[in-house]
């Protein structure tokens, strides 16, 4: 028994997918299945119940599965043990951030840590909040930056800033010329989304329960369609498609005369979301969290509202 077998089984149970498990652990398919074989037969056991679009645990591996989670946090808290001795800001940090935060935070991000802590290089991953805090709890990941609400997760975190969302349309809207904007009143129009697994797509259908009626092509009237992107989508608003909703730190100018895009601010109360980071409780080098949360307090971001670096929760 390997702990790169229990960090397959647990990625399975996960996934409930092999194919998925074995992208995610970033080897072949059959590399994973035979590992996975060869610990079934060494331990006596069958974990998964193979067959259709998905694996289940069988009873027995659910409780193995578990045990193996716990393996991989203690190996992970060893690991930092090892490190206690050293300099916390010495070394690589494994930093995970969400898709649609990193292009607007992690390019001053970046600039502000080599200039702060040269000696800490920053191994970036972009990717949805589920996998990002998958990928922690694997000790894959240090931290990761991300938005509340967040799922049940265990871990230490720290506020960093609070962030309202604003209105997009083409510059030829009449909507362009507005004030501010009810949020109530976006139902009426057709609206860009992001596609499902982007917890921004949830945070703005909160804001108006109404798009997720209508996105569903079911009922003979959708009016919300989907991109992959932010950047997608506002090249979609600016062709006339429809409009959409984005995160403040993303526009960079709400007043810009020459874009083929007008930005609105919501009418109060203004929806918005806090930003957090986020990291295991094994994790002792507290210093490059530190540093991190200064470094980010230090970015310019148009319109946020950073808050005070005091506690963790």
């Amino acid at each position: 028994m390997t702990l790169t077998e229990l960090k397959y089984i647990v990625a399975v149970a996960r996934a409930k997918h092999f194919g998925h498990a074995a992208e995610s652990c970033f080897v072949a398919q059959p590399t994973l299945s035979v590992a996975i074989k060869k610990l079934e037969d060494e331990l006596g056991v069958t974990l998964f119940e193979r067959g259709g679009s998905e694996v289940s645990v069988t009873p027995v591996g659910a409780q193995i599965v578990a045990q193996a989670e716990r393996v991989l946090e203690h190996t992970a808290a060893i690991k930092e043990l090892a490190k206690q001795n050293k300099d916390p800001l010495a070394g690589p940090l494994r930093l995970g951030v969400i898709y649609t935060i990193g292009p607007y935070l992690l390019p001053p991000l970046v600039k502000n840590l080599i200039d702060n802590v040269p000696q800490m290089p920053l191994i970036l991953q972009e990717n949805f909040t589920v996998k990002l805090l998958e990928l922690l709890r694997q000790g894959e990941l240090d931290a990761a930056i991300m938005a509340l609400p967040l799922p049940d997760h265990g871990m230490l975190m720290q506020t960093l800033y609070d962030e309202p969302f604003v209105v997009a349309t083409p510059r030829t809207h009449p909507w362009s010329k507005r004030r501010e904007i009810p949020a109530d009143d976006l139902k009426a129009e057709t609206m860009l989304l992001l596609g499902s697994g982007h917890c921004f797509r949830d945070q703005v259908l909160e804001v108006c329960p109404e798009m997720a009626r209508f996105s569903s092509p079911g009922n003979g009237m959708q009016r919300t369609f989907e991109g992959s992107s932010l950047e997608t989508i506002r090249h979609m608003v600016a062709s006339g498609i429809g409009l959409t909703v984005l995160p403040r730190a993303s526009v960079r100018d709400m007043e810009d005369p020459h874009g083929l895009l007008a930005f609105v601010p919501f009418a109060a109360p203004a929806p918005s979301r806090r930003v957090v980071i986020v990291w295991r409780k094994s994790f002792t080098r507290r210093a490059a969290i530190e540093a991190v949360c200064n470094a980010v307090a230090q970015c310019d971001l148009p319109g946020v509202d950073m808050l005070a670096l005091d506690k963790a929760a």
